[in-house]
């Protein structure tokens, strides 16, 4: 599995409660922060839940 960085770029405040948790689950707690997380397909379809609070690069 190829690893991929998941940073939190737009704050989870007034959001649903679903896409705050998602962003725990992530590892994701403050603002810019980045995470390192293999591209599974669980983890993937989180990534999509909150594709607008994130950004996610390959790192190879």
């Amino acid at each position: 599995m190829s690893k991929i960085r998941i940073t939190q770029v737009k704050s989870g405040i007034d959001r649903m409660e679903r896409q705050k948790r998602t962003l725990v689950a992530l590892g994701l707690r403050k603002l810019n922060r980045s995470v390192e997380v293999e591209a599974t397909p669980q983890i993937l379809g989180m990534v999509q839940a909150v594709h607008h609070l994130v950004k996610v690069e390959e790192v190879k």
